[in-house]
Formats: C-alpha cells, structure tokens, sequence
C-alpha cells in the first residue's frame, strides 16, 4: 500500500539491529515509502510482472533452497536481474551464509544488503507491524489520551473545560497518560487507531495556575505510556442546561476518525462532577459493551419496556 509518509531506512535498520552487508554512502537519505514486503520466490524464478521495488525483499531458506537447484552461473543470473530492478532494500533471515557474488551484485546496484538472525516469518510480521506504525495515514488532534483500566480514552473539548486537571487526577488514581495537549493518532489497520504524543512534547502536562509539569518525573515511569489505542471518545463540554443529554446510555454515539467511526460519549461539566470517576465507569462500561453486554437495555429487559417506550424518558431534560 502507497503512504504519503517514509521512515528512514536506518530506523528500521536500528530497530532490528541488522547486520549491514552492503549499504551504499547514501544511507541516511534513503527511505521506506511501502508498508507491504515481499519473499521474491517469483523473481527468483524469473517473473518479474507486477513487481514492486518499494518493497523490502526478504529472502529466508525457501529461496535459498530454490536456488541452490540451479548451477552457480544460472543462480547468479537471476539474482542479478533480481538486482537489476533496484528493490529498495534485501534482507537474508536466519543468519543464511551469504556468497561474495551476493554482495558484489547488491554493490554494483547499489542495493542495500542486511542479515538478521530471525527466521523468515516472524521477521516479515514484525517488520509488517513496524511499518504500518510508521507510515500510517495519521492527523493530530487538540485533546488528552489516557489509558483507564486498558481502555484508551481520548479526552476531546475546547481549552479550559478541565481536560489535563481531569488527565492528572487519573493518574494519581493509577492510571496512565499518553499524550496532552496534541494527540497525534495514526490509523494502523482498517479498524484500529493508536494514538501518541509528538516526541518534543511526550510526558508533559500543562496546568493552569501551575504552569508545564513532567507526569513521568513526578508520578513516576509508571504513570506514562508512550502509544495506545483509542478505544473511546469523551467530549468535554460546559453543562447546558437547555440541552437534553444522553440519560439512559441507548444512543449509539461515535465519532469519525480517519475514516474509522469509534464510539463516543458527550459528558457535561458542572460544579460537584467528579469527571475522573466517571471516566473511569466509562472505561468499565465500554468494555462491558465490547463483551456484549449493556446494562441499559439488560434494565429494560427486565422492565418489561421496549426501545420506543424509553424514547420519552431519554429526552428528559437534567434536573
């Protein structure tokens, strides 16, 4: 899949402590641009239809049996036509024992050249995972990200409403903050969204009346996580008291996301509120619903009463 994001080669490199065989003097300007890999099984074989060179090629023991079957000059040959298409990067798994013709080819390409220890599948899956990270579609948002009991909880409503005071006293309560401020949320797979905090900002917090604070310095290491996912949206917002909120928990309310709709809830702010509490029911409850439970409608159930019936009672204006 094509990214309008890159990460740089030498991250992946550090990442998976690879051993350079060959890697041109350009190295810290090369970039990976593709989320997907590829094992040229094909190519070795001499197809070389649909092809894409922003792949990683990772070559494990299946190919190096494939060629071991032809001689040595046919075996270079199509390795070198391999080569010749310029992928942007070949990794040998399971520490295979690699000829000098190898990296002689990857050098008259100019073709990066790595080793790792691992074996073929579980490198591919985690290379897999890595780069859906760091080259998904991604936007930031204005708000606060906190893991409650699990369940990552994205804090959204304008400035002052209380978003970071109601961040600091989850986390005193021993839960964890992600990100204040700017939450920077990526879409890693057709269903999931994580969140973190932009690197020059992760851990800070700022407090009206208190100025920036460091949540890991004085809550400790425990206190923070560096990504989660968003599991909730929970608008912040001034109690209107000429609006009707949400009294029974039977509306289905989410929120749009880079595409992605993920549920959300719409909590008043008002004098005597303890938002932290709530929150922390909201996580349960949320989690709760995941398992297939909802205790509104288990309560009508048990009523007698149908959804039309509660149409009346959900509009009811707060007292």
């Amino acid at each position: 899949m094509k990214s309008n994001f890159t990460v740089p080669l030498t991250k992946i490199i550090k990442e998976f402590s690879l051993e350079e065989l060959y890697v041109p003097e350009n190295l810290d300007e090369l970039v990976i641009s593709s989320n997907e890999v590829n094992r040229p099984g094909l190519q070795m074989a001499g197809y070389f239809e649909y092809f894409d060179e922003k792949r990683i090629q990772i070559i494990g023991k299946a190919e190096e049996s494939f060629l071991e079957n032809f001689s040595p000059e046919k075996a270079e040959s199509r390795m070198r036509e391999l080569f010749s298409h310029k992928p942007c990067a070949v990794v040998v798994c399971r520490n295979l024992e690699i000829s000098d013709k190898f990296v002689e080819l990857a050098r008259e390409y100019s073709v990066p050249l790595f080793r790792t220890e691992n074996s073929t599948s579980s490198f591919a899956s985690a290379l897999i995972a890595f780069l859906n990270l760091n080259l998904a579609p991604r936007v930031t948002r204005h708000g606060v990200l906190v893991e409650v009991y699990g369940e990552g909880i994205l804090l959204l409503g304008e400035s002052g409403v209380g978003k970071s005071e109601t961040a600091i006293e989850l986390v005193k309560r021993g839960h964890r903050l992600i990100a204040d401020d700017a939450v920077e949320i990526r879409r890693v797979s057709d269903k999931s969204l994580v969140g973190t905090a932009p690197d020059n900002i992760r851990h800070f917090i700022e407090l009206r009346g208190i100025g920036i604070i460091n949540a890991s310095r004085i809550f400790g290491a425990g206190a923070v996580k560096l990504t989660e996912k968003i599991d909730l949206i929970i608008n912040i917002e001034q109690w209107d008291v000429n609006k009707a909120y949400d009294r029974m928990g039977l509306e289905r309310q989410t929120t749009e996301i880079l595409g992605l709709k993920i549920p959300s809830l719409t909590i008043p702010v008002k004098p005597g509120r303890n938002l932290a509490v709530i929150i922390e029911v909201a996580a349960m409850n949320n989690r709760q619903k995941k398992l297939g439970y909802n205790a509104a409608e288990d309560l009508l159930k048990k009523l007698g009463m149908t959804d039309e019936e509660t149409e009346d009672t959900n509009s009811v204006e707060p007292f």
